[in-house]
C-alpha cells in the first residue's frame, strides 16, 4: 500500500500551534530516515508480517524485548511508515495541501487550511469568530479608520517612510493614525533616516500580511496612484511650493491680480507747520496810472 501523504501531513497540521512551512515538513521527512523507527530493528524487519499473522514465524526473543519497549507503531500502519519517499518536492506538497484544503471546504466543519506567509496552518471559519472571541474572552475587533487605512497604504507602497513623507504625500497630520497602526502591531519602527534630524522609518509587520491575506509584500496590487514615482513627484512638489497666481486661483488673464496696487493720490501742498504763518498769496498789481 502507497505512502499516504496527506494524512500524515493533515496530522502534522493539528498537532502544531503554529504555521507550517515546507522546509520544516520536508526536515521532518529527512529525520524520519535518520532516525530507526523501532529500537533494535531495522526498516526491514518493520515490512514483515504482524506477529498475529498465523503464517509469521515466531519472534526471537531480543525482538520480543524489543517490542516491549515500542511506543509507536509501524507494521500495522502501512498507510504512514512503509515506503516513506526519502525526498518529498515543494510540489508534492502543496499539491497534497491543496487536497486537504478541498476538502475541508467540502465537509463544512468549520476548519479551513489557508497559507500565509509563514506557512500553512488550520483555522476556523470566520462564521464562528464569535463564539472563539467567547471563549477567548475578547472583544470584537475594531476597524480602521479611512484615515488609518491611508496611512496604512502609503507605508506599505513606500516603505520605509517617515512620518514626514507620509503628512506630506496625504497632506494632513499622521500622528493618530500611526498611533493606532502600532497599537495593532500592524507597523513597526525600522529605524532611522540619513537625513537632517535622523527621523523615524516605519515598516510594516507580518501580522500586516495576515491582515490583507497576503503571503509577501511583492503580492501587493498594482497602483499607479501609489507608486514610487507618484510619491516621490509628490514630495518634490510639496517640497517646492510656490505662491498661487492667478490662473491657480481661476481668474482670467485681463482681470486685476489678486496683489494689484492700489490707486495712488495725486500729490497735495504739505500742511503748515503749527507757530508757522501761512503763506499768502500775492495780491493782484494794479495798473499805474499814466
Amino acid at each position: 500500500m502507497a505512502f499516504n501523504l496527506p494524512k500524515v501531513l493533515q496530522a502534522l497540521l493539528l498537532s502544531s500551534s503554529q504555521p507550517l512551512a515546507i522546509k520544516d515538513i520536508q526536515a521532518a521527512f529527512t529525520r524520519f530516515h535518520e532516525q530507526p523507527l523501532l529500537p533494535g530493528v531495522d526498516r526491514a524487519a518493520a515490512a514483515e508480517p504482524a506477529a498475529g499473522d498465523p503464517a509469521a514465524p515466531a519472534p526471537a526473543p531480543a525482538a520480543e524485548e524489543a517490542a516491549e519497549v515500542v511506543v509507536e507503531p509501524a507494521a500495522g500502519d502501512p498507510e504512514l511508515y512503509l515506503d516513506v519517499p526519502s525526498l518529498v518536492t515543494a510540489t508534492q506538497i502543496r499539491e497534497a495541501m491543496d487536497a486537504i484544503a478541498a476538502q475541508l471546504r467540502a465537509a463544512g466543519d468549520g476548519l479551513l487550511l489557508i497559507e500565509g506567509n509563514a506557512g500553512y496552518r488550520l483555522v476556523t471559519e470566520p462564521r464562528f469568530a464569535r463564539w472563539v472571541r467567547i471563549l477567548r474572552q475578547e472583544p470584537p475587533p475594531v476597524k480602521l479608520t479611512p484615515s488609518a487605512l491611508e496611512t496604512l497604504a502609503v507605508i506599505a507602497y513606500r516603505q520605509p517612510v517617515t512620518r514626514t513623507e507620509i503628512e506630506n504625500i496625504r497632506g494632513v497630520s499622521a500622528e493618530a493614525g500611526l498611533n493606532k497602526l502600532l497599537e495593532r502591531d500592524l507597523v513597526y519602527i525600522v529605524g532611522r533616516a540619513d537625513t537632517p534630524g535622523r527621523p523615524i522609518q516605519y515598516g510594516t509587520t507580518d501580522d500586516f500580511l495576515e491582515f490583507t491575506g497576503i503571503k509577501s509584500l511583492d503580492e501587493l496590487p498594482a497602483s499607479d496612484v501609489l507608486s514610487s514615482r507618484q510619491m516621490d513627484e509628490w514630495l518634490r512638489k510639496s517640497e517646492n511650493t510656490k505662491a498661487p497666481g492667478d490662473l491657480d486661483m481661476g481668474l482670467p488673464d485681463e482681470q486685476l491680480p489678486l496683489e494689484a496696487p492700489l490707486p495712488t493720490r495725486p500729490a497735495e501742498d504739505p500742511a503748515p507747520a503749527s507757530g508757522e504763518p501761512a503763506a499768502e498769496s500775492p495780491a493782484p498789481s494794479l495798473p499805474s496810472s499814466a
